[in-house]
């Protein structure tokens, strides 16, 4: 069973799923605090869906939009910030909703 109960994927794996050479996604990992793959006991690196998923996202900036190293990791912290504030948002809004949902009663 893989960790976190989801399916994981070697470098090989992974690089070939995503179109890039495994060096490329180990000099990311150095680049991009949040791409953290998983690790074996003997240091063989996994990758989870939400890495391919972040992994496909920096291609994206890089090779899409082209920018800069620097330039996507701002961009990747400033979708960070933002996803953090609307989840609190929704939050607000879900305990609101209950407060006045048990007031009406």
């Amino acid at each position: 069973m893989a960790p976190h109960g989801g399916r994981t994927y070697k470098i090989g794996e992974a690089a070939r799923l995503l179109e890039l050479e495994p060096y490329v996604l180990r000099f990311w990992e150095e680049e991009f605090p949040q791409l953290r793959p998983l690790r074996t006991a003997r240091g063989q690196r996994l990758y989870t869906e939400e890495h391919l998923q972040l992994i496909r996202r920096i291609k994206h900036l890089l090779y899409k939009e082209g920018m800069t190293i620097d330039g996507a990791k701002q961009r990747l912290d400033d979708l960070h910030k933002w996803g953090s504030l609307l989840r609190e948002i929704r939050e607000d809004i879900q305990e609101i909703k209950r407060l006045l949902g048990s007031s009406g009663s």
